[in-house]
């Protein structure tokens, strides 16, 4: 950790040029993961909807692991290099073992792969997200201003790579491998400065304990908080899993369609770019529990009327809206959580409490999810996800603690003290 001066411009772009990098790899490859199973590994719906179950068994077993890694070792980057690592392994991962896996042995290959995608990208992504939350608040940043370059990279990556799939699925993990060799050598660059003025804030003497998270489990808030993400970011998540399957059947030509979901993908994330510039604002005004609250309303909305649209245009309009919800729900859960609970088990919060939540719901409901989609369809399997979105919207509403916001301030409120931005 180097105590020298530290140009805190210089390091605010390399940590997003590392964000930037690392989505744009997982836009490019992981992105079309569901396409690439039904279309190259030719594996049906329900077969797709176990390999995401399974998924995420792996993730929720990894991403608790990650999040006490990264509380204990504080700034420390070695966990970071490992998931680029594991991530610049993509191309012969893809090409050479997952796929012959999956055509020969499915089960086999669905658990190999979710192995690595878990180390690499599942809980991988968490683990970066957590480490640039914490990046941010020690040198005085927002983190939805280095997170919007994550955005950034999935819109560039999307702009091109429906069309580049069609040529062939291996130039998409090539690319990510080379991606993901940038990224480490930007990682290497990357200084942090534990010394900063906001180092009190962030960075605690005490190190997490196995009894921490015992007391956490404990904390009624945590469960309030899994309450609302079992209700509305499960839904949120696995619609998205395979809704690039149900929007190529809007189009009479599957090869336009991918290319569409594409084209349609840079726009969702260009949304989220600009997005994350004023969102942490709009979220310091309201308060991060109102931020969760119009998230669950947007998410159910949006699924109710993807069920029942008929159009290939008003698809393709409800589409980016996944991108300002995503970025709402992203920066007010970290605000939330650094409202909440105790910064010594703040990574563990995050990839226990929301990631690795997230994946219960793989485990729990992506399975049943893709039988739907078999027996009923796409239409009405989106509509009763979207009403159990509102209903926990509800529910949450008086479930989740209050949180200070710059709407309603008091006396009471000593948001100098306790603004959550920092």
């Amino acid at each position: 950790m180097e105590k020298t001066a530290i140009n805190p411009k210089t390091e605010y772009y390399k940590i997003s040029t590392f964000i930037f990098l690392y989505f744009f790899t997982w836009s490019a490859s992981i992105g079309l993961l569901a396409i690439w199973l039904g279309q190259k590994a030719n594996l049906s719906g329900t077969v797709i909807g176990t390999v995401f179950a399974v998924n995420g068994i792996f993730s929720v077993i990894l991403k608790p692991i990650y999040g006490y890694i990264l509380d204990k070792i504080g700034m420390s980057k070695y966990l970071l290099y490992f998931v680029v690592l594991m991530s610049a392994l993509m191309a012969p991962f893809f090409i050479y073992v997952y796929q012959p896996l999956l055509m020969s042995n499915t089960l086999l290959g669905i658990i190999v792969g979710a192995i690595y995608l878990s180390f690499a990208w599942y809980a991988g992504v968490a683990a970066c997200e957590s480490y640039t939350d914490r990046y941010s608040r020690l040198n005085g940043m927002e983190f939805g201003q280095i997170r919007m370059w994550g955005s950034l990279g999935w819109a560039v990556a999307s702009s091109f790579s429906g069309l580049l799939f069609n040529l062939s699925p291996a130039y998409n993990f090539m690319m990510g491998s080379v991606a993901s060799l940038v990224m480490l050598a930007v990682l290497l660059s990357l200084k942090v400065n534990v010394h900063s003025a906001h180092a009190n804030e962030v960075l605690t003497k005490e190190k997490i304990v196995p009894a921490d998270v015992y007391v956490l489990l404990r904390n009624r808030k945590f469960w309030a908080f899994c309450l609302y993400v079992a209700g509305v970011a499960w839904m949120m998540f696995i619609a998205e899993q395979q809704f690039s399957r149900y929007f190529v059947t809007f189009f009479d030509d599957v090869h336009q369609g991918n290319a569409v979901f594409g084209y349609l993908g840079t726009v969702q994330s260009g949304m989220e770019f600009v997005m994350y510039m004023v969102i942490p604002l709009f979220v310091n005004f309201i308060g991060a529990k109102r931020g969760l609250l119009i998230v669950g309303m947007v998410v159910g909305a949006r699924l109710i009327i993807s069920g029942l649209c008929e159009s290939h245009l008003l698809i393709s309009v409800l589409k980016p809206l996944y991108g300002l919800e995503i970025c709402l729900l992203l920066v007010s859960v970290f605000k939330y959580i650094a409202e909440h609970f105790d910064k010594r088990v703040n990574a563990t919060m995050y990839l226990l409490g929301y990631q690795a939540m997230l994946y219960v719901g793989n485990v729990v409901v992506s399975s049943p999810a893709g039988i739907l989609y078999d027996r009923i369809g796409f239409e009405n399997t989106y509509i009763i996800m979207g009403g159990i979105a509102l209903l926990f919207t509800l529910v949450s509403l008086f479930t989740l603690s209050a949180c200070q916001s710059k709407w309603r301030q008091s006396g009471s409120l000593d948001i100098a003290r306790n603004n959550v931005t920092r």
